[in-house]
């Protein structure tokens, strides 16, 4: 018989994790509770980890934001753990008198790890006090005591795997799904509890009297909480801790995937917001696109355009004060981004560890009818020109336009002709049909449309006709999907399902070596579940989940795009 205190023959059967590289494990971090001086962990959560197939790890309460960020960079989920009453001074609120005791190590940290943990999209599950963290940190509110209220007997005496009240599960839930059930059974050891979700998460379980019992994200993102204790019920429990390792193997699968991919966003407009004093290096909410939101969704490169209204009086002064102020930018922040100009200074920069900005233009208004500005552009490093916005201008129509030109003026022919020869894309996103097959005829290499969307699901003039878009791929160009809710539904708020729909439109139209991702962040793009450049990950991560091979996901992350970039560039003179 083996011998059980032989630790070297266990040893010797050990498998390592990176061989085969299938065996790694998702990491989950769970929330440690303190007391007496001592971080500690119920056994329940740890062992319901492992057992649903994941590596627990303990993270201790600390409030200092270096060590969570550094700890969240090596997890794949969060564990929110369940512990004390919520001190209500972290909600505005004074204790009221059936307030509980508070634990003040814990209170600071957790907000602050839920936070962040939300910002980088990584999968967490709330446990009783975790779920009540979720709506602390994430814009919901905690009732104090619901005794007072409550006509269920919220604190068991009955052993904890003792189930001893039960919820009703809204039938289109993640809780549904797993349980198949409408009714389930549950511990209880609580009297505070979530009193109002917030707007990024739905209720997804009630117990008889009312109380929230669980939530779930209204965002498309990988958050539930749950009231009671699962991990004491250890068979009733598994499936929910099976579903936190599960998404944190798919959110640590698009991770991978973008060590590996040059993700590149070929549309933004954040420098519209310039004049608004915006801190491009901060975490800023009055923009989609900053250099901390690029890092929480592993995002690379981005090509920001000096968006130029028609009724800009002096456009060509507008277009490189906006230059300046990114150049300006980069050359304060030369450590983490770096302008680039080729697809090889963006893989440059990507070994680097830097961010990328390429610079685009966004209507040849900006030209004040001369072609000498063109050139001028072609020096300060433009990759695209797109020839109109909103209004018929001196070079083509607008697909929101009076058909000035009837497509592309003998100016706009002279201007595609010339951005062939210095090496610029030409982008026909906002330009009319006429323009469109104007530019495909005149231009000798292909065109791009870096932020449009499908005709064929959102009837809107500024969105390409399956005509359209196969024309463009017989070219050899390449159609960017945007995110601005308008171009992908006609009524309500589009998703990021809209998106993914018609993403695969547009590759059953025109196949997957013309296809891509231009944002319109901050040019009113930002869609639920893709609503800042934090998010993108999550794109991957739909991408992952359609079984898109990664040689598709890299062609749909940019390199279709760089394809063509690098095809113009090629043959400039």
């Amino acid at each position: 018989m083996n011998n059980p205190f032989d630790w070297q023959q266990r040893l010797s059967q050990t498998v390592y994790a990176a061989f085969p590289e299938a065996a790694r494990k998702p990491v989950i971090g769970i929330t440690g509770n303190y007391g007496e001086q001592t971080c500690k962990i119920g056994e329940g959560y740890y062992k319901s980890v492992v057992r649903a197939g994941g590596v627990p790890v303990v993270i201790p309460p600390l409030s200092d934001t270096d060590a969570i960020i550094n700890t969240l960079e090596h997890i794949d989920g969060l564990l929110l753990s369940g512990g004390a009453d919520y001190n209500p001074l972290y909600a505005g609120e004074e204790p009221q008198h059936g307030l509980g005791g508070i634990n003040s190590e814990r209170d600071l940290p957790e907000l602050l790890i839920a936070q962040l943990a939300y910002n980088r999209q990584i999968p967490m599950l709330g446990i009783c006090r975790g779920i009540q963290t979720l709506a602390m940190a994430l814009g919901g509110k905690v009732a104090q005591d619901i005794a007072a209220t409550s006509s269920v007997k919220h604190s068991q005496d009955a052993d904890r795997q003792v189930p001893t009240h039960s919820v009703s599960v809204a039938a289109d839930s993640v809780l549904y799904r797993l349980y198949g059930e409408q009714q389930l059974f549950v511990n209880s050891f609580h009297h505070q509890a979530v009193s109002e979700p917030g707007v990024r998460f739905r209720v997804t379980a009630t117990a008889a009297d009312g109380t929230i019992e669980a939530m779930e994200s209204a965002e498309y993102k990988s958050i539930v909480g749950v009231q009671w204790h699962p991990e004491c019920m250890p068979e009733a429990g598994k499936p929910l801790f099976q579903w936190l390792v599960q998404q944190a193997a798919e959110y640590r699968a698009a991770c991978d995937m973008h060590r590996r991919t040059l993700t590149l966003d070929t549309h933004c407009d954040t420098p519209m917001l310039f004049p608004q004093n915006v801190d491009f290096t901060q975490r800023d909410p009055r923009i989609l696109v900053d250099l901390h939101k690029m890092t929480e969704g592993r995002q690379d490169a981005t090509i920001m355009v000096a968006y130029l209204p028609q009724t800009a009086e002096h456009p060509k002064a507008m277009a490189d004060g906006i230059f300046d102020k990114i150049e300006d930018i980069v050359g304060r922040n030369s450590r983490y981004v770096s302008i680039a100009k080729t697809p090889a200074d963006l893989w440059m920069n990507k070994h680097a560890g830097k961010k990328s900005i390429m610079l685009g233009i966004e209507n040849g208004h900006a030209l004040e009818g001369s072609i000498d500005h063109l050139r001028h552009f072609a020096q300060r490093g433009i990759v695209y020109m797109t020839l109109c916005h909103n209004g018929d201008n001196d070079l083509c129509d607008s697909a929101r336009g009076s058909q000035t030109h009837g497509g592309i003026s003998d100016f706009g022919r002279q201007v595609v002709e010339e951005m062939n020869r210095l090496g610029i894309m030409v982008d026909l996103s906002h330009a009319a049909e006429s323009s469109f097959y104007d530019a495909l005829d005149i231009s000798k290499t292909p065109i791009v449309c870096s932020h449009s969307s499908c005709r064929a699901l959102c009837d809107h003039p500024r969105n390409l006709t399956d005509e359209q878009m196969r024309a463009l791929a017989q070219r050899g160009g390449v159609m960017q999907v945007t995110l601005y809710h308008g171009f992908l539904v006609l009524d309500g708020e589009a998703t990021i399902l809209d998106a993914m729909q018609h993403l695969e439109h547009a590759i059953s139209v025109m196949g997957i070596d013309h296809v891509g991702l231009g944002t319109d962040f901050d040019g009113d793009g930002g869609i639920c579940g893709l609503a800042n450049a934090a998010e993108l990950i999550n794109f991957t991560r739909q991408l992952l989940a359609r079984r898109y091979s990664a040689e598709d996901i890299q062609k749909i992350w940019g390199g279709n795009f760089l394809r063509v970039m690098q095809q113009v560039q090629s043959i400039r003179k």
